[in-house]
């Protein structure tokens, strides 16, 4: 009966103390809740993190296998057209080759050409000076074809070089020797021509070989 009486009376004793602090048992609700609220949160993250994660890496993983298959074209590309331009200058280059090739061996035929109608004319000459002895007819007909042939070589760019009775210029005058002046205007002068030097569109294909005076 004592026992009894006692668990009556805890009874009552835990009621009123929980009517005097009914926060505390409110605060004890709310962080059950609140506990259980994050539980659950925790759970929905857990279930969703996954599924994002893998819609976003699918993602990915198709637009770099586009950017390489592009790329991969475009290298392709590229490489076709170095291949192209590489051919095209071989190509280039051995035809220019042969074109040099061909202009070295047959750069003179063009004189050459020109030069036969004045040795037509030597030959000519020739004949005519067996057959008659009129020295002037001959002598005339040499004129003639040396004037053919001074018209000719101007057409082709070359002239002589003007040397006697000018200023020695080793830039044109190759001086054999030297000898004393007659006057005083002739001295540092060309005063005989040995050989006629000749320009080629103003460029030297041969000095003048000359005396000079001292």
């Amino acid at each position: 009966m004592g026992k009894i009486r006692n668990s009556g009376r805890d009874k009552k004793e835990q009621k009123k103390t929980m009517e005097k602090h009914p926060e505390e048992k409110a605060v004890n609700n709310q962080g059950e809740t609140a506990n259980e609220g994050d539980d659950n949160m925790n759970v929905e993250a857990d279930n969703d993190t996954p599924d994002n994660e893998r819609e976003e890496n699918s993602g990915i993983s198709t637009e770099d296998n586009d950017s390489q298959a592009v790329l991969e074209e475009k290298i392709k590309e590229k490489e076709d057209q170095y291949l192209r331009l590489v051919a095209e200058f071989d190509n280039y280059r051995k035809r220019t080759l042969k074109e040099k090739a061909d202009l070295t061996r047959l750069g003179g035929e063009d004189i050459i050409s020109g030069l036969l109608p004045v040795m037509d004319d030597f030959d000519r000459a020739i004949e005519a000076m067996q057959n008659t002895k009129d020295t002037k007819a001959i002598k005339k007909g040499i004129e003639l074809i040396y004037n053919k042939l001074g018209d000719f070589l101007k057409q082709k760019g070359i002239k002589e070089i003007k040397a006697m009775g000018t200023k020695f210029d080793t830039d044109f005058h190759e001086a054999v020797t030297k000898i004393p002046a007659g006057t005083e205007k002739e001295k540092g002068k060309i005063v005989d021509v040995i050989e006629k030097g000749y320009l080629l569109h103003d460029k030297v294909i041969r000095y003048a070989k000359v005396v000079v005076g001292e």
